[in-house]
């Protein structure tokens, strides 16, 4: 199934959870920390004839509440604004 965002929102596969500390110390699933990092799947058109500033595949930094999550083929997604996105990573 192909997304396609509509206005100026982005779908988002988070990063996977962190698994260990940098110490080596497992983090019990109840303590992991939501993502905040992923790679944008699909970019919708822009808003009002602003075009998208983020592409596909870029790896982005976004607010830890940011997006709608949705579960599609037992992956997770993210949908959100461009607005939501804090910085695109080089």
């Amino acid at each position: 199934m192909k997304f396609k965002p509509i206005n100026d929102r982005v779908v988002v596969k988070p990063a996977p959870a962190e698994e260990k500390t940098k110490g080596g110390i497992i983090i019990p699933d109840t303590a992991k920390e939501k993502p905040q990092r992923g790679e944008i799947v699909a970019v919708g058109p822009g808003k009002e004839g602003n075009k998208m500033t983020v592409k596909k595949g870029d790896i982005v930094l976004y607010g830890k509440y940011a997006g709608q999550e949705l579960s599609h083929d037992g992956t997770d997604y993210l949908i959100m604004r461009e607005d939501d996105i804090l910085v695109v990573l080089g």
